[in-house]
């Protein structure tokens, strides 16, 4: 009995699917990998020190000279996406989609001080950040307009513990995971965002925790309390111009792992 229980391991190991690949059903239905576990090759260059890849993972490293989150060389416009994802103690990131501009924020490159969402509207007009004029430190990051499925520690980090709607599978600032479902940290979770028009879904460990479209009064409403009217950012968010776009993993300063990202364009709503 130990011998043939031995055989059924070592056979469902052998079957068992290696991570960041597609079986042959998959590709059947049109995944495509973001990530194949050993290059950057799915995803526009970033500056150094800001991403690696370790034991399979796209890594995100703290405090570089320059943030990028990680954009995809596709674009999409309907789509399913899933991936795995974890975070160190403390941690932030996300999955961003719907981009509908990037642009260079540096505070010292501003003629005075001012907040976050205006120093992104400064920017977005004038497109006066220069890479090579960034310097250690400043925390300067390439900040893409976008909505966002959040990742988060949400024992720990302060954004979480505050505000409903940053918490893990939340869309970020705008809408709260309907419960609880993310693993303890250090562990991955399963992640998945399905896109139809402006309709979205998110799941967290096979719960569907939000379900919303990015057109409603709450959404709208979230905008327009954050950026301001005149804040190119809140146009490009109400009107969502562009209707195919990249995804983007979010770098947010802190580490945070993902493997297994793959995408599925799905036939356009209706």
């Amino acid at each position: 009995m130990r011998t043939v229980l031995l055989l059924v391991s070592a056979a469902s190991l052998v079957f068992a699917q290696a991570p960041n690949t597609l079986t042959p059903a998959e590709k059947a239905a049109g995944w495509q990998l973001l990530f194949d576990g050993q290059s950057m090759k799915g995803w526009q260059p970033t500056a150094a020190g800001a991403w690696s890849i370790e034991d399979g993972c796209l890594k995100s490293l703290s405090k570089p000279v320059l943030r990028e989150d990680l954009i995809s060389n596709g674009t999409f416009g309907d789509f399913e996406l899933t991936f795995e994802w974890k975070v160190a103690p403390g941690s932030n990131s996300g999955v961003k989609y719907k981009i509908q501009d990037a642009v260079l924020v540096d505070d010292h490159q501003l003629p005075n001080r001012m907040p976050f969402e205006q120093q992104v509207a400064y920017f977005l007009k004038t497109r006066s950040a220069k890479k090579e004029l960034v310097k250690p430190g400043s925390d300067a990051q390439v900040y893409p307009v976008a909505f966002e499925y959040q990742v988060i520690d949400d024992g720990k980090h302060p954004d979480a513990v505050r505000n409903a709607s940053s918490r893990a599978g939340a869309l970020y600032r705008m809408a709260a995971p309907s419960q609880a479902a993310a693993k303890p940290v250090g562990e991955f979770n399963q992640g998945r965002i399905v896109l139809r028009g402006k309709h979205v879904q998110h799941f967290l460990n096979g719960i569907k925790v939000v379900e919303i479209d990015l057109d409603a009064p709450q959404v709208r409403a979230s905008i327009e309390q954050r950026w301001a009217a005149g804040n190119p950012v809140r146009d490009l968010l109400l009107n969502m111009p562009k209707a195919m776009t990249p995804v983007a993993i979010q770098h947010h300063n802190d580490v945070a792992w993902y493997r297994n990202v793959k995408i599925r364009p799905l036939a356009a709503a209706k």
